[in-house]
This record gives C-alpha cells, sequence and structure tokens, in this order.
C-alpha cells in the first residue's frame, strides 16, 4: 500500500493534469493534499483522481471560499471522515478519516500555519491534545507542518526550540517521524524559499506505534511532468512525501 502526501500549491492550477499523471504514475492507493481549494482547478483534479481509482474522498475546501488553501483526502478504499472534539483555531487544516481497507487504519491530513500568521504554536498544541486522546487504533498524520528540528531539518536557521518541542512531544506521544526511522538525521529539503533559495524540511509523516511495524519505505520525491521540464519545482514548490506499507 502506498501513501503520498503532497502540497500541491495554491490549489494546482494549470499543473492539475501533469499532478494527476504524476499520482497515477507513483501508483498510489491513499493521497493526502495540502493547499487543495474549492476552486476549479482543484475540484478538476479530485474528478481525475475519482477516475484512477481514488474515488472515496473527504475535503474541508468549502464553496463559500473557495480560494482558502484546504486538504484533500482521496482513497481506493472507503473511508469515513472522523471528527475530534478538540477545538482547532483553523479547522480547515486538520483532517481525519478512517480508511476501510483490508487492514483499516486512521490518516490525518494537516497543514501548520506558518509563524508569522500568529497561529502556528496554539494549532501544534491542538494536534498534541487529538493525539494525547488516540486510542489504539493504527494511524498516521501527514502533511506540510511548517517545522522542523533547528540544525537539521534547516539550510539556515528557522526553527527553534517550540518546533523541536512539538516534534519530540509527537515523538513522546509514540508519533515517529516515517523519514527518521528509516534514514536517521539525513538533511534532505522538501522546500526551498523563493528570494535566498535555502532549504527546509516542511513536510512530514508521523506513525504511530500501531502502524509502525507495517511501514516498509519513506521517500521524498519532486513531481515531474512525464515527458516536460526537468525543473524541480515545476509542479509544485513541494516535494511529495511517499510512505509504503506493507
Amino acid at each position: 500500500m502506498r501513501i503520498v502526501a503532497w502540497n500541491i500549491r495554491a490549489g494546482g492550477g494549470r499543473r492539475i493534469s501533469d499532478i494527476a499523471d504524476q499520482i497515477k504514475r507513483w501508483r498510489s492507493d491513499v493521497v493526502t493534499f495540502s493547499e487543495f481549494r474549492g476552486t476549479p482547478p482543484s475540484l478538476s483534479l479530485a474528478s481525475s483522481l475519482s477516475r484512477q481509482g481514488l474515488k472515496f474522498q473527504i475535503t474541508t475546501a468549502n464553496s463559500d471560499s473557495p480560494r482558502t488553501n484546504a486538504l484533500l483526502i482521496a482513497s481506493r478504499w472507503p473511508i469515513r471522515r472522523i471528527k475530534v472534539k478538540v477545538k482547532l483555531n483553523e479547522p480547515h487544516r486538520w483532517l481525519l478519516g478512517e480508511v476501510q481497507s483490508p487492514n483499516p487504519f486512521h490518516v490525518g491530513s494537516m497543514h501548520v500555519p506558518n509563524r508569522v500568521s500568529g497561529k502556528k504554536y496554539i494549532f501544534h498544541k491542538a494536534i498534541l491534545n487529538i493525539l494525547r486522546r488516540w486510542k489504539d487504533e493504527p494511524a498516521l498524520i501527514a502533511g506540510d507542518t511548517n517545522s522542523g528540528i533547528p540544525g537539521l531539518d534547516e539550510q539556515v536557521r528557522v526553527f527553534g526550540h517550540r518546533e523541536e518541542a512539538w516534534i519530540r512531544n509527537l515523538e513522546g506521544l509514540g508519533w515517529l517521524d516515517a523519514f527518521r526511522f528509516f534514514h536517521g538525521s539525513q538533511k534532505i529539503y522538501t522546500w526551498y524559499s523563493p528570494n535566498a533559495g535555502n532549504g527546509f524540511r516542511l513536510d512530514q509523516g508521523f506513525v504511530n506505534r500501531k502502524m509502525i511495524s507495517r511501514l516498509s519505505g519513506a521517500a521524498y520525491v519532486w513531481g515531474k511532468p512525464e515527458n516536460g521540464s526537468e525543473r524541480r519545482d515545476v509542479l509544485s514548490d513541494h516535494a511529495a512525501l511517499i510512505l509504503d506499507f506493507v
């Protein structure tokens, strides 16, 4: 089983056809998109995924504010949306579902606000509160966290002790960074600042102890058209996180 978590940048725009083709080439079984929107390009992308077999979908996109960045989870198997009792200051940035595959599991998609919004650490706290209440269901959460470990997930200093504490608290609750589980302290970046060109690992997946034994691989891959530009950010300014499970 393959799960892909990807920030598709501003709803996909004119890139949606190539994004859909890339998802197909990755042989995805479940996808989670950050910066999915209620705009025609995003809705067209959702329809393309459905034709690929990823027809079971839940989203936080809202037709009342279609240009707001939201989330989508699409699956080959039925997916039931799960509501949480924790209050979120940015509810469109969190989405949780139960994937009813042969070995059912929960998948959460998140897009953590950036620091300048003033909402980042409130959101961090809400996610921790959700996971503190977690029972024993196998699960993973993934997305653009705008967070990382200082000195490891950055080329220049951006992250601080609050970002590190959030990630360490996730680990303490039993949610392991899937990439680090396989690759240790390897440096890799999933987004580059458009001005200075500095790299940061902003995109992560955290797998709980009930599901970590099924994890067989974790990698970051930059999406590219099948026959087109080799530019790193041609489909999105973020690399996708690809997680494989047995």
